[in-house]
């Protein structure tokens, strides 16, 4: 027979191990767990990143920067984070959105608790809106119930199908709770090319009056691209309800690259594969791009989308 003294202290020793085991920072060091109420973002990495990383583009990085640190530091937040991101392809709206899910769940598209859904992939349907909307509701419901600060990434909202998205407008609105569930500690991104050409002509029009891209500010943008957006017949933000209830905090405008940015990705690119950056293969890289409008050749129509494929041809590597 066991001493009660021996006893004791087995379920003593096993108690501890198993507290131990099961204490929150323990386990999500092994198991990735939804961040704790008031964990706040690291705003120093967030800003040293974007700064290091995102090329060209002034006003996303500002106003991303401020609109996710007063979010994440607001305890109590009337309504979840809408950003609309806009702009020509490889102008860095897929990049910003990555850093951005990086820095609120560390595994960033990885994580469990962030959701990227593709237009084209997952609703490609015309004639299965309804059924589009049920599941996207299903889905953000179950998700934002396991986790409140999920993240959750629209991309090729240009291709989406009008109407799909307003699905989600109960989530975004002014509500303590939907059917139980608060969603004011979640944010949703747009990532859209609709309302490229409105901010490309902008752009231009500073360029031509003699004005630095710098000096471009969101009230200069932010009013063309709700209005254009809304009645963009191509854009799944087509006359929707999110619009106009005001749901979407901000219209984030991506700039067209020049040049001079191109050069940039170019080195970024040589850098993080380890190799030695080459300025004759940076100019090379950045001539090969094409560039409009056809007579100044100022902004680069892929932005810094065909980097990696145009660095992989010189063999001087």
């Amino acid at each position: 027979a066991l001493e009660p003294l021996s006893v004791g202290l087995a379920i003593g020793v096993a108690s501890a191990l198993t507290g131990y085991l099961s204490h929150p920072r323990f386990y999500c060091h092994y198991v990735e767990c939804c961040p704790r109420d008031g964990q706040r973002l690291n705003a120093t990495a967030l800003k040293a990143q974007l700064d290091n990383r995102l090329f060209g583009q002034h006003l996303a990085k500002d106003v991303v920067l401020k609109a996710v640190l007063g979010f994440s530091n607001n305890p109590s937040p009337k309504k979840p984070l809408m950003l609309s991101l806009h702009g020509w392809a490889g102008t860095g709206k897929n990049f910003l959105s990555q850093i951005l899910a990086e820095h609120v769940h560390p595994a960033g598209l990885r994580s469990k608790f962030v959701h990227l859904f593709l237009a084209t992939l997952h609703f490609p349907h015309h004639d299965q809106v309804k059924l589009y909307k049920e599941q996207l509701q299903n889905w953000i419901r179950g998700n934002v119930s396991a986790c409140p600060s999920s993240v959750f990434i629209f991309d090729e909202m240009d291709k989406m199908h009008p109407g799909v998205i307003d699905a989600i407008k109960p989530f975004l609105d002014y509500y303590e709770e939907v059917d139980g569930v608060s969603y004011r500690k979640a944010i949703f991104i747009f990532l859209s090319n609709a309302g490229g050409d409105l901010i490309n002509k902008a752009a231009l029009d500073f360029w031509t009056s003699g004005k630095r891209r710098e000096d471009i500010q969101l009230k200069d943008l932010e009013p063309l691209l709700s209005v254009g957006v809304f009645n963009n017949k191509n854009s799944g933000l087509w006359h929707s309800s999110i619009i106009d209830r005001n749901l979407i905090d901000y219209f984030v405008p991506f700039l067209p690259l020049e040049h001079r940015h191109v050069k940039m990705c170019v080195r970024a690119e040589m850098a993080a594969r380890g190799y030695a950056v080459d300025e004759d293969i940076v100019q090379a890289v950045a001539d090969e791009m094409t560039y409009f409008p056809k007579e100044q050749k100022i902004y680069s129509d892929k932005g810094c989308k065909t980097v990696q494929a145009k660095l992989d041809i010189h063999e001087d590597l």
